[in-house]
């Protein structure tokens, strides 16, 4: 039986894109409280096909898959840019192609404008109307208003006319951010994205006996199962081992191990690594908020995920992708003599202008880590990080950093950093890392 929460959301999956959603109607609709409701809509907004927009209200927008993340709604551009919608309302859940910024003649801009874009423009009302006309929405910046034939075309065409206190430079900046963010999150594969989905998962029930598992190990030659009750909750795992000097008759229930551990599907693939790595699990199950099982994950399917990354063309660049491309291989004959050189940029300061401590962190990492792969094969996880020294390190400053191995194991992996700025000492740590294997 599902919860009133997973009917709410099921309701709201249900209904047609652009449908406005309110918490008094959900609540009178599958007779529940305005608190349930209210928690539904919020977890339905942050798996994304829900967006809630002021003055407008909430409504049901297009759930993004993932190879279509540099799209937009227009309803997230009213987010973006603290927008106030002047018409068209209805056509909020659709998704615009590209943007247009309208700095140039009416022709010009018209040669530039058609279907699913939106026209970044002034208080020029002609082009509103006309960029409508072409099948693109509007987006007026500097808080100007538009005339009531274009709000009424607006509403006719089912395409947004939005308003915003920011200058077109501003605007296009923000939008901009925002797709370069989802760029990054683009990069970062979730579980969800690479499971084997419920359908496609054998499970055992708790009342299951040996003979179960047996049969259903012959049949896949899979030796781990997921444990579920009858609500489909993970209670379980079980594998040969756990089966073994038992006798065939004997409840899955009693031979089991008991409280498992799962992941979520928007839990990282690399945290999921980490997880099997460290706990020596080749099989995780994966499960929702209510730990209902939604499909499994393996440690092929980590590993294959990982390599997949790897080979990916890179788009949006984190800070941290910024830093550690400015490290470089200064001298390194052996995997002793190793010396990194870095570059103390702008971006990499704090607001007093010295090396933030985060960029530290990032500089010692990226050093150890490369160190370490001169030893073995793979990625490695920082276990504990001491920073026991730090100076002032200045803009434009060059530091030479020098990782020393002091032992490194099949799992793991003890490294010393020292960073030096024009030879004198200015920051020192110790890192425990964990390696995991590609």
């Amino acid at each position: 039986m599902a919860t009133k929460h997973e009917q709410i959301l099921h309701y709201i999956d249900e209904l047609p894109v652009g449908e406005k959603i309110s918490v008094r109607q959900i609540a009178k609709a599958l007779s529940v409280s305005e608190g349930t409701a209210y928690r539904a809509i919020k977890d339905a907004e942050n798996k994304g096909y829900v967006s809630t927009i002021e003055r407008v209200g909430t409504i049901r927008i297009e759930r993004k898959k993932k190879e279509n993340f540099e799209k937009l709604t227009y309803a997230e551009v009213v987010n973006i840019v603290d927008g106030q919608v002047l018409g068209g309302r209805a056509g909020l859940h659709k998704t615009l192609n590209k943007f247009v910024i309208g700095a140039m003649k009416l022709e010009a801009m018209m040669r530039y404008t058609g279907a699913g874009n939106l026209l970044i423009v002034g208080n020029r009302t002609n082009a509103h109307e006309l960029a409508l006309k072409a099948g693109a929405a509007v987006l007026i910046t500097g808080g100007f208003d538009t005339e009531e034939e274009v709000k009424r075309i607006a509403d006719e065409l089912e395409l947004p006319v939005i308003s915003t206190s920011y200058d077109t430079f501003t605007v296009a900046t923000m939008i901009n951010r925002a797709i370069y963010d989802q760029l990054i999150k683009k990069e970062i594969v979730l579980v969800e994205d690479v499971l084997t989905p419920i359908n496609q998962t054998i499970s055992l029930q708790t009342t299951d006996t040996i003979e179960d598992y047996l049969k259903h190990n012959r049949e896949t030659s899979h030796s781990r199962f997921p444990v579920v009750d009858q609500h489909m909750k993970v209670q379980g795992m079980v594998t040969s081992k756990d089966i073994m000097g038992h006798k065939t008759d004997t409840p899955i229930e009693k031979v089991m191990t008991k409280n498992p551990m799962t992941v979520g599907g928007k839990t990282s693939v690399a945290s999921s690594s980490h997880m099997m790595v460290w706990e020596g699990i080749e099989l995780l199950p994966v499960v929702d908020q209510s730990h209902k099982l939604e499909g499994i994950i393996s440690r092929q399917d980590v590993l294959k995920a990982l390599q997949v990354i790897q080979r990916q063309p890179q788009v949006g660049e984190t800070i941290d992708d910024t830093v550690t491309n400015q490290l470089v291989l200064a001298n390194g004959k052996t995997k002793n003599e190793a010396m990194y050189r870095c570059e103390v940029t702008p971006q990499m300061t704090n607001h007093i202008g010295s090396i933030s401590y985060g960029v530290f962190t990032t500089i010692v990492t990226e050093a150890a880590n490369r160190v370490l792969r001169m030893y073995k094969k793979g990625d490695l996880v920082v276990e504990n990080m001491t920073i026991y020294f730090l100076k002032p390190v200045q803009i434009e400053s060059m530091l030479d950093i020098f990782p020393r191995v002091l032992d490194v194991g099949r799992k793991f992996g003890k490294v010393d950093v020292e960073v030096f700025n024009g030879g004198i000492l200015v920051g020192k740590a110790m890192m425990m890392c964990q390696l995991t294997e590609r």
